[in-house]
Protein backbone atom coordinates (compact mmCIF):
# COMPACT_ATOMS: atom_id res chain seq x y z
CA UNK A 1 0.00 0.00 0.00
CA UNK A 2 1.22 3.28 -0.66
CA UNK A 3 1.25 6.29 1.16
CA UNK A 4 0.38 9.59 -0.47
CA UNK A 5 1.20 13.07 0.54
CA UNK A 6 -1.44 15.43 -0.82
CA UNK A 7 0.37 19.35 -1.16
CA UNK A 8 -2.31 22.10 -2.10
CA UNK A 9 -2.26 25.13 -4.37
CA UNK A 10 -2.85 28.90 -3.57
CA UNK A 11 -5.60 29.92 -1.58
CA UNK A 12 -6.52 27.00 -0.58
CA UNK A 13 -5.61 24.26 2.52
CA UNK A 14 -5.35 20.96 3.19
CA UNK A 15 -9.42 20.81 3.26
CA UNK A 16 -9.52 20.73 -0.80
CA UNK A 17 -7.97 16.70 -1.07
CA UNK A 18 -11.37 16.04 1.64
CA UNK A 19 -13.31 13.98 -1.13
CA UNK A 20 -9.83 12.34 -2.46
CA UNK A 21 -8.59 11.12 0.89
CA UNK A 22 -11.45 8.83 1.35
CA UNK A 23 -11.29 6.88 -2.32
CA UNK A 24 -7.79 6.38 -1.32
CA UNK A 25 -7.98 5.11 2.32
CA UNK A 26 -10.93 2.82 0.68
CA UNK A 27 -8.08 0.97 -0.89
CA UNK A 28 -6.01 0.33 1.85
CA UNK A 29 -3.42 3.50 1.38
CA UNK A 30 -2.44 5.67 3.47
CA UNK A 31 -3.58 9.99 2.64
CA UNK A 32 -2.26 13.03 4.63
CA UNK A 33 -3.57 16.73 3.43
CA UNK A 34 -1.22 19.18 5.51
CA UNK A 35 -1.90 23.17 5.24
CA UNK A 36 1.02 24.51 4.35
CA UNK A 37 2.83 27.63 7.00
CA UNK A 38 0.16 30.76 6.78
CA UNK A 39 -2.46 28.53 4.98
CA UNK A 40 -5.62 26.65 5.43
CA UNK A 41 -5.99 26.33 9.68
CA UNK A 42 -2.06 27.16 9.69
CA UNK A 43 -1.87 30.24 12.15
CA UNK A 44 1.68 31.04 10.91
CA UNK A 45 1.96 34.93 9.77
CA UNK A 46 1.88 35.46 6.19
CA UNK A 47 5.44 37.86 6.48
CA UNK A 48 6.97 34.60 7.38
CA UNK A 49 6.04 32.16 4.92
CA UNK A 50 8.52 31.01 2.27
CA UNK A 51 9.60 28.35 0.13
CA UNK A 52 11.87 27.01 2.55
CA UNK A 53 9.17 27.12 5.19
CA UNK A 54 6.45 25.24 3.13
CA UNK A 55 9.40 22.44 1.93
CA UNK A 56 10.34 21.94 5.74
CA UNK A 57 6.71 21.36 7.27
CA UNK A 58 6.58 18.82 4.36
CA UNK A 59 9.87 16.99 4.58
CA UNK A 60 9.33 16.54 8.24
CA UNK A 61 6.10 14.79 7.46
CA UNK A 62 7.69 12.24 5.37
CA UNK A 63 10.90 11.93 7.93
CA UNK A 64 8.02 10.38 9.82
CA UNK A 65 6.58 7.77 7.84
CA UNK A 66 8.45 4.59 7.56
CA UNK A 67 8.57 4.02 3.53
CA UNK A 68 8.60 5.29 0.49
CA UNK A 69 5.90 8.57 -0.03
CA UNK A 70 4.23 9.84 -3.28
CA UNK A 71 4.13 13.27 -2.95
CA UNK A 72 1.27 14.81 -4.84
CA UNK A 73 1.25 18.66 -6.00
CA UNK A 74 -1.31 20.83 -6.75
CA UNK A 75 -1.12 24.27 -8.66
CA UNK A 76 1.50 26.19 -6.69
CA UNK A 77 1.97 22.68 -4.52
CA UNK A 78 4.48 22.02 -7.50
CA UNK A 79 6.98 24.16 -6.48
CA UNK A 80 6.77 22.93 -3.18
CA UNK A 81 7.16 19.21 -3.83
CA UNK A 82 10.11 19.87 -6.53
CA UNK A 83 11.99 21.89 -3.07
CA UNK A 84 10.76 19.27 -1.34
CA UNK A 85 12.38 16.36 -3.32
CA UNK A 86 15.48 18.26 -3.77
CA UNK A 87 15.80 17.88 0.01
CA UNK A 88 15.01 14.73 0.75
CA UNK A 89 14.90 11.97 -2.68
CA UNK A 90 15.30 8.86 -0.87
CA UNK A 91 11.73 8.96 1.02
CA UNK A 92 9.44 9.28 -2.09
CA UNK A 93 8.30 7.02 -4.36
CA UNK A 94 7.93 9.50 -7.50
CA UNK A 95 6.14 13.16 -7.34
CA UNK A 96 2.99 13.62 -8.84
CA UNK A 97 2.26 17.42 -10.47
CA UNK A 98 -1.57 17.73 -10.99
CA UNK A 99 -1.80 20.73 -13.47
CA UNK A 100 0.16 21.87 -10.71
CA UNK A 101 3.90 24.41 -11.23
CA UNK A 102 6.67 22.51 -12.58
CA UNK A 103 9.71 24.97 -12.48
CA UNK A 104 12.75 24.24 -14.09
CA UNK A 105 16.17 24.91 -11.88
CA UNK A 106 17.23 28.70 -11.18
CA UNK A 107 13.52 29.98 -12.09
CA UNK A 108 11.12 31.10 -10.05
CA UNK A 109 7.10 30.68 -10.15
CA UNK A 110 6.79 34.09 -10.58
CA UNK A 111 9.63 34.22 -13.16
CA UNK A 112 7.39 31.82 -15.34
CA UNK A 113 3.91 33.12 -15.15
CA UNK A 114 4.75 36.63 -14.78
CA UNK A 115 2.74 37.29 -18.23
CA UNK A 116 0.26 35.30 -17.85
CA UNK A 117 -0.56 36.55 -13.95
CA UNK A 118 0.02 40.26 -15.33
CA UNK A 119 -3.45 40.16 -17.43
CA UNK A 120 -5.62 37.81 -15.44
CA UNK A 121 -9.39 39.24 -14.07
CA UNK A 122 -9.66 39.57 -10.21
CA UNK A 123 -6.66 39.28 -8.98
CA UNK A 124 -6.11 41.71 -5.77
CA UNK A 125 -3.18 42.49 -4.32
CA UNK A 126 -2.71 43.18 -0.48
CA UNK A 127 -2.08 46.61 0.96
CA UNK A 128 1.49 45.22 2.36
CA UNK A 129 2.36 43.47 -0.58
CA UNK A 130 2.20 39.81 1.41
CA UNK A 131 -0.56 38.18 -0.51
CA UNK A 132 -2.48 37.70 -3.23
CA UNK A 133 -6.69 37.00 -3.34
CA UNK A 134 -9.22 37.20 -6.13
CA UNK A 135 -12.92 38.42 -6.35
CA UNK A 136 -14.92 35.65 -5.67
CA UNK A 137 -16.86 35.88 -8.99
CA UNK A 138 -13.42 35.54 -10.82
CA UNK A 139 -12.06 32.48 -8.88
CA UNK A 140 -14.94 30.87 -9.42
CA UNK A 141 -14.28 31.18 -13.02
CA UNK A 142 -10.69 30.57 -12.97
CA UNK A 143 -10.61 27.86 -10.64
CA UNK A 144 -13.91 25.66 -10.78
CA UNK A 145 -15.59 26.04 -14.10
CA UNK A 146 -16.34 22.33 -14.22
CA UNK A 147 -16.85 22.21 -10.82
CA UNK A 148 -20.63 21.18 -9.57
CA UNK A 149 -22.55 25.24 -8.20
CA UNK A 150 -23.33 23.13 -4.67
CA UNK A 151 -19.58 22.69 -4.00
CA UNK A 152 -18.41 26.15 -5.50
CA UNK A 153 -20.49 27.53 -2.61
CA UNK A 154 -19.04 25.33 -0.04
CA UNK A 155 -15.47 26.38 -1.24
CA UNK A 156 -15.17 30.06 -1.62
CA UNK A 157 -15.53 31.15 2.03
CA UNK A 158 -12.86 28.33 2.93
CA UNK A 159 -10.39 30.40 0.65
CA UNK A 160 -7.26 32.52 1.85
CA UNK A 161 -4.73 34.83 1.14
CA UNK A 162 -1.90 33.54 -0.72
CA UNK A 163 1.57 34.18 0.39
CA UNK A 164 3.43 35.87 -2.55
CA UNK A 165 6.81 35.36 -0.99
CA UNK A 166 7.25 31.59 -2.16
CA UNK A 167 6.52 32.61 -5.76
CA UNK A 168 9.33 34.75 -5.97
CA UNK A 169 12.32 32.23 -4.76
CA UNK A 170 14.05 30.78 -7.65
CA UNK A 171 14.71 27.16 -7.10
CA UNK A 172 17.71 25.33 -6.44
CA UNK A 173 17.39 21.60 -7.88
CA UNK A 174 20.00 19.25 -9.05
CA UNK A 175 20.36 16.09 -11.30
CA UNK A 176 21.33 14.00 -8.67
CA UNK A 177 18.73 14.68 -6.22
CA UNK A 178 15.60 16.14 -7.30
CA UNK A 179 16.36 14.78 -10.80
CA UNK A 180 16.56 11.14 -9.62
CA UNK A 181 12.87 11.07 -8.39
CA UNK A 182 10.52 10.05 -11.17
CA UNK A 183 7.83 11.75 -12.13
CA UNK A 184 4.14 11.95 -13.72
CA UNK A 185 2.16 15.16 -14.55
CA UNK A 186 -1.87 15.07 -14.73
CA UNK A 187 -2.90 18.10 -17.13
CA UNK A 188 -6.46 19.35 -16.91
CA UNK A 189 -7.90 19.93 -20.97
CA UNK A 190 -10.23 22.32 -19.14
CA UNK A 191 -8.00 24.05 -16.76
CA UNK A 192 -8.74 28.32 -16.76
CA UNK A 193 -6.01 28.98 -14.14
CA UNK A 194 -3.08 26.86 -15.77
CA UNK A 195 -3.74 26.49 -19.18
CA UNK A 196 -2.87 23.34 -21.58
CA UNK A 197 -0.89 25.50 -23.42
CA UNK A 198 1.50 26.67 -20.34
CA UNK A 199 0.80 22.80 -18.62
CA UNK A 200 2.04 21.48 -22.20
CA UNK A 201 5.19 24.10 -22.17
CA UNK A 202 6.35 23.11 -18.45
CA UNK A 203 6.85 19.40 -19.23
CA UNK A 204 8.63 20.42 -22.75
CA UNK A 205 11.01 22.13 -20.68
CA UNK A 206 11.06 19.74 -18.18
CA UNK A 207 9.79 15.81 -18.97
CA UNK A 208 8.23 13.45 -16.96
CA UNK A 209 8.27 10.12 -16.70
CA UNK A 210 4.52 9.38 -17.23
CA UNK A 211 1.54 12.01 -18.54
CA UNK A 212 -2.20 11.60 -17.94
CA UNK A 213 -5.06 14.03 -19.11
CA UNK A 214 -7.60 14.27 -17.56
CA UNK A 215 -11.12 16.14 -19.16
CA UNK A 216 -11.47 19.18 -15.92
CA UNK A 217 -11.47 22.36 -14.75
CA UNK A 218 -8.12 23.06 -12.55
CA UNK A 219 -9.76 21.53 -9.48
CA UNK A 220 -10.19 17.74 -10.40
CA UNK A 221 -10.13 16.59 -6.48
CA UNK A 222 -13.73 18.54 -6.75
CA UNK A 223 -14.89 18.23 -10.31
CA UNK A 224 -13.69 14.84 -10.64
CA UNK A 225 -12.82 13.58 -7.38
CA UNK A 226 -13.40 9.32 -8.25
CA UNK A 227 -11.30 9.37 -11.50
CA UNK A 228 -8.32 11.78 -9.75
CA UNK A 229 -8.13 9.13 -6.95
CA UNK A 230 -8.24 6.29 -9.61
CA UNK A 231 -5.18 7.81 -11.66
CA UNK A 232 -3.06 8.37 -8.49
CA UNK A 233 -3.39 4.85 -7.23
CA UNK A 234 -2.26 4.12 -10.97
CA UNK A 235 0.89 6.83 -10.98
CA UNK A 236 1.68 4.43 -7.42
CA UNK A 237 1.59 1.13 -9.36
CA UNK A 238 3.12 2.67 -11.95
CA UNK A 239 6.23 3.48 -9.72
CA UNK A 240 6.35 1.09 -7.51
CA UNK A 241 6.89 -1.32 -10.41
CA UNK A 242 9.49 0.68 -11.70
CA UNK A 243 11.03 0.53 -8.13
CA UNK A 244 11.24 -3.02 -7.66
CA UNK A 245 12.61 -3.67 -11.32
Amino acid sequence: MTTFLLVHGGLHGGWCWEEVVPLLEAEGHSALAPDLPGMGSDPTPLAEVDLKLCADKIASIIADEAGPVLLVGHSMGGITISEVAERVPEGLLGLVYVSARLIPNGQSMADARSSEIASRPGLIVSDDGLSTTYEPAEAAAIFYNGTPPDKIARIMPRLTPQPILPTTERLRLTPERFGRVPRAYIECLRDNSNPLSHQRAMQDALPCDLTITMDNDHSPFYSAPEALAANLMNIATHFSRRKSV
